[in-house]
This record gives C-alpha cells, structure tokens and sequence, in this order.
C-alpha cells in the first residue's frame, strides 16, 4: 500500500489508501468518495496535472508520502429543447435528463467522456416539426475534451452521431450549434460539420471559403464563420440565415455576429448593424441602429440594445417587434432576454420591463412588484425565470413551458445558475443542488424534489 496526501484549496485535508498498483484514475475515484464532491482535477506537488487517468500513479511521478492538491469546479448546465446536461469543467461525467433518447444514448458515451471542457446543445427552438417529431424535440449534444476531440450524443439526425466526421474532430476550439446540427471549429481555422443537412451540417459549397474563421454563430437553421479579415461565410438553411448574398456588399469590418432565431445581425467596427435571415429586415429601422451591443429575438421581431441603453424594435407586432407601449421605460437598458413569444429588458436598477405576447411571457404585471434587484433572466419557449440579488427566483409566462414555479418556490433559495430547455428550468443552488421544474417531457421531472449534485453524478457508473 502506498499513501497520498489529498488536500483541498480550502484546506480540507485527507490522507488515502491505495494499493502500489493503482492508477490515477483509481486516485481520483477515491478522492471523489472521500471528499463527497466531484473532483474535476488532481494537481501533483510539483504543479503537473494528472489528467491521464489509465496512467499508473508510479508514471505519473506519484510517489508514498506524495502531496496531491485536487480541484473542484461548479457543475453547469446545458440545454437541447428536450433535455439538460450536468456537467462539470474538467470532469469525466456527465448526467443528463429529460427526453429518454438523449439520456439513453449519453450512456453509450459515458466510457468516452474524460476532462470534459465544454457541453453544447443544440439550440432550444420551436418548429413545426418539433410540436411532433421526437428528433426535434429530443436535440443532441457535443461535448469538447481537453485533448481537443468531441464526443457526441443524443438524436443521430440532430447531431448525436459525429462518426462521419470523427477524423475531423482534432484540435477543435468551439463547438455551435442549430437545432439539428454542429458545427466545430478546428486550431487551423477550418470547420467541420455534422447533423441534419437541412440544417446546417451541409458546408460543402463553402468549405473551400472557411479558412482562418475566428468564431462561429448560429441561428436555429444556418451557420456563419466570421473570417480573420472580418468578412463572413454563411450556410444552411437560407431563410434562417443561411443565405447572406443579398448583404453580401456589406458584411466587411465585421466586429461581433448576434444569432437570432431565424436571422443574423452583424455589428461592425463603424457600430453600424446589417441583418439578413427570416425576419431580418431592418431597413424601417435602420438609421437608429447605431452602435449597437447586444441583438435579441423572438420567433418573430428583433430587439437591439444600444450603447445609451435604449432598445431599438423590429418584426411581427405580436412577437414584441413593437415596443412602443413602453418606449418610456426602456431607458438605461442592461440587458435583453427572449422567449419565443416576448421580450424582456433588465434595467439598471435591477427592474425589469418585459413585452409581446401576453401569454409568452410579454405580461409580467401578476409579479411585477417581486421582480427587483433582478440580476439575471433565462427564458424557455414562452417563460422567464429572473434569478435576483438575493438568489431567491421570480417565474412568469406560460405555467406549464416553467412560468409556474409554485411546487418548488420554497427551494429556490441561493440561486447560482439556470438553464432553460423549450419548456422546462433547472436551476443550481450554492449548496451545490439541483431544482428542476416545467413539462416532464422536456426535463421538468424533478419539479418536487431537490436533486443534490453529487448524489446526481454519482448514479452514473464508476
């Protein structure tokens, strides 16, 4: 037996058993059950990451008596339309919930997964298809390792299969997505896609342009690499973006790409904005667009929040692209959130104005007087949740998408984080658990209950 010295940054400490066989993988399995935390990292006394875990510990220069410093990082969470994703930085496990398909194939992966990066979903959208095909609904996910390969799951014709591209996936830096595909950009500035061609994951008329792209934006149907020299690359679907050919003049000097639902805005050096897709037309609107920091959108109208805080509307009247009832209370702006009905707008103050569709969330009045000091808003298909300063949690919008957070209103205390699939929240408290609410179907089952992290990851199999 040999025996490691295991110590926390807190200064927790603990001295553990291990036969002189172990590898650190075993280390860092035993760390994880003496500590009760996920350990995403073990760290030698000499400052090297042990990030192998089929590495023996003689190999890894751990040695009898050795000191062994072990990190951990807050879980987080992903969304596709149907499911969530629980993760953590660096860590090797990942729990997912929600849609059975999603949860189903995660296990298939789960031997795969190691120092997981990043978790991305494919976006949360309504289609047509989605009101009935379980693809849709379902969605998939990618996960980045730390070695720079991408591991995938969830529904193959929305991504969940990546084995076409496998050879592809080295060195990827960023992973975007639509609702049916993925997108990865690669250390060398390509980019290689997978999915459902419908949506995006068919780049080969352009794969010869996307050279040197810096960052990749998506809306639910179409890609767009920005390049080093500012200009931009679009594919897809054309009615949601995939087609820039008519703005094509004036994507140049492109600083930032906002992704709509259906449409893209380009901000470029000069602050001006030139938008195309499904509903991009700004051209009534278009004088006002002036520097421009943030582009919002609902299924149907866009919101740009300007450098002097005041917002700036476009689109179908009944999705918010006429905010004129409250002109006068868009002032000193933060922030803009959507859900695919309405609008939401964080003032400086922490008030909150929201508009659109009543039923959408566009009618906040039943929680107006709670809704203060608000320091955060995510959104579902048709409600906002608004995390405040005190952690406590204000719900609003259609009751069953999770605008009614009655059952679990006594939990929502010491709110960190949430995270919306099409109809269902989850949210992470600081005590390190998990609250979750809205349409079973779409992740909402633990809408009782709270779900404590550790006790989630550890059902996964060692």
């Amino acid at each position: 037996m040999i025996y490691i010295n295991l110590a926390l940054p807190s200064g927790k400490r603990k001295c553990l058993a291990l036969e002189e066989s172990s590898k650190v993988g075993d280390l860092k399995k035993l760390a994880q059950k003496a500590f009760g935390q996920s350990l995403v990292r073990l760290v030698s006394g000499g400052g090297h990451v042990l990030n192998d875990p089929e590495k023996s510990l003689e190999d890894a220069g751990i040695h009898d008596g050795d000191h062994v410093t072990a990190v951990a990082q807050q879980a987080k969470l992903a969304a596709t339309a149907g499911a969530f994703a629980l993760w953590s930085h660096g860590g090797d496990r990942i729990v997912t919930w929600g849609h059975h398909s999603v949860t189903s194939n995660c296990s298939a992966v789960r031997n795969n997964l190691g120092s997981v990066q990043l978790v991305q979903g494919t976006r949360v959208a309504v289609l047509e298809e989605s009101l009935y095909d379980d693809a849709y609904l379902a969605g998939a996910f990618a996960a980045i390792l730390e070695d720079g390969s991408v591991v995938t799951w969830g529904q193959p014709a929305c991504g969940g299969n990546s084995s076409a591209v496998s050879d592809q996936l080295r060195n990827v830096q960023q992973v975007q997505a639509t609702c049916a595909a993925f997108a990865a950009l690669l250390a060398d500035g390509s980019v290689a896609t997978w999915g459902n061609p419908n949506y995006g994951s068919d780049s080969s008329a352009v794969q010869d342009q996307l050279r040197s792209v810096q960052k990749i934006e998506a809306t639910w149907g179409a890609f767009v690499g920005i390049l080093s020299d500012g200009s931009v690359v679009t594919w897809g679907n054309p009615e949601s973006g995939g087609d820039s050919s008519d703005v094509r003049h004036q994507l140049k000097n492109v600083k930032q790409i906002t992704a709509a639902v259906g449409a893209f805005a380009a901000t470029l050096q000069d602050g001006s904005v030139v938008t195309w897709g499904a509903g991009g037309n700004s051209s009534e609107v278009q004088s006002q667009l002036q520097k421009v920091q943030q582009v919002q959108s609902t299924g149907g109208a866009f919101a740009a929040l300007l450098e002097d805080g005041s917002v700036v509307t476009w689109g179908h009247p009944g999705f918010g692209g006429n905010s004129s009832a409250v002109t006068d209370q868009l002032r000193n702006v933060r922030e803009v959130q959507a859900t695919w009905f309405a609008f939401a707008a964080i003032l400086a103050d922490g008030s909150v104005v929201t508009w659109g569709d009543p039923h959408g969330g566009g009618d906040s009045s039943a929680v107006q007087n709670r809704l203060r000091n608000v320091k955060q808003i995510e959104a579902t298909n048709a409600a906002f949740a608004a995390i405040l300063a005190d952690g406590s949690v204000v719900t609003w919008g259609e009751p069953y998408t999770g605008g009614n957070s009655s059952e679990v209103q006594s939990q929502l205390q010491k709110v960190q984080q949430i995270q919306g699939t099409a109809e269902a929240f989850a949210a992470i408290r600081s005590d390190g658990s998990l609250v979750a609410w809205g349409n079973t179907m779409c992740g909402g089952e633990f809408r009782t209950h709270v779900i404590d992290l550790d006790t989630a990851l550890s059902r996964l199999v060692e």
